[in-house]
């Protein structure tokens, strides 16, 4: 039995990564951080799971819990916070992890990336955004989570070629599930309203237990080697399509505007041309209203988990219906 190493056991994701490694016949050392409430955790008492309290931030003990390890899926990083924060927390985490693999010679990872690297100012409104779409070239005009995720890609990128690792990079799209059912994709909120721009696009999204099991699928997966591989569910609904599933299944019944993607594209526009000219740039201004982060949530686009399918040889297992009755139920 191969013993894999989860960081960011205990977050969002992390927690039904670690399950599926369990149900796939992996043993566990789960990454917590060291104050962490692991009883929260519903596999903290499992046989196969070892806790590993470590903060990633600090190098000290991470050589040393690697020992016995076949692979490392890399889920850690840090969404909030200022740029500092999250520096620490996804940069120099990745450098220490990465420091202490080639320390106990270990060379198999499966990183876990995000559609944030993307840049979609380069891509024209319709385009189909798979693996092969360029990359942010102009990091400093979008939010510090993508600055960050940047960075730590290319630290893996290094790894790989530099110690001829064995590492598969898979880049999800929006991750939604219990704790994140009504998120960012849908639009801007305002108390019980929801400013839903660009209702008939399609939004990159895949629901956790999906993103989980392919996650862990990409261990020891040989075709999946070397391979950058974005995951989204399918078929992908439209923001209204979601909306509509999450009003009928969760009894909440929000306020909607929709506004149309041209028309917010425009004021966007507009207002970095206003900020441009009469505030030399400095106005601190929301982030639909910055045209690079306006595109990178809510640009019309289309998208695709082929290359998943054919070399993971993985399905989502569950429809968006229900995936949201699986979060909505007690």
């Amino acid at each position: 039995m191969k013993t894999v190493f989860i960081t960011g056991a205990s977050g969002f994701l992390g927690r039904y990564v670690v399950q599926a490694a369990l149900d796939q016949g992996y043993r566990v050392k789960a990454v917590v951080r060291p104050a962490s409430n692991a009883s929260q955790l519903s596999w903290s008492t499992h046989p196969q799971v070892e806790l590993v309290r470590l903060d990633l931030r600090q190098a000290k003990g991470i050589a040393e819990a690697l020992a016995g390890v076949d692979w490392v899926i890399h889920l850690a990083a840090v969404k909030g916070g200022d740029f500092y924060d999250r520096f620490a927390g996804t940069v120099i985490a990745t450098e220490n992890l990465l420091r202490a693999m080639v320390e106990q010679n270990l060379r198999q990872m499966v990183f876990v990336s995000t559609f944030s690297v993307y840049d979609y100012r380069q891509m024209r409104t319709g385009r189909l955004l798979d693996e092969g779409a360029p990359i942010e070239a102009n990091p400093k005009d979008r939010d510090e989570y993508a600055q960050t995720k940047l960075i730590q890609e290319q630290l893996v990128r290094s790894f790989e070629q530099e110690q001829t690792a064995q590492v598969v990079i898979l880049r999800p799209g929006m991750i939604y599930g219990r704790e994140d059912l009504w998120h960012v994709l849908l639009g801007e909120q305002f108390g019980r309203t929801w400013l839903a721009i660009g209702p008939g696009a399609l939004m990159p999204m895949i629901y956790v237990e999906n993103c989980a099991e392919a996650i862990v699928t990409a261990v020891d997966c040989t075709a999946a080697l070397g391979q950058t591989l974005n995951l989204v569910d399918d078929p992908i609904p439209t923001r209204k399509q979601f909306f509509r599933e999450l009003i009928r299944r969760t009894g909440q019944k929000p306020s909607i505007i929709n506004l149309p993607w041209p028309v917010m594209r425009f004021i966007s526009a507009l207002a970095l041309f206003v900020n441009n000219s009469f505030c030399g740039g400095n106005a601190k201004m929301p982030g639909i209203l910055v045209p690079a982060k306006l595109e990178a949530r809510f640009k019309p686009l289309r998208y695709t988990n082929q290359r998943a399918k054919e070399v993971l040889g993985w399905t989502p297992r569950y429809s968006l219906a229900e995936a949201i009755d699986r979060s909505a139920s007690p």
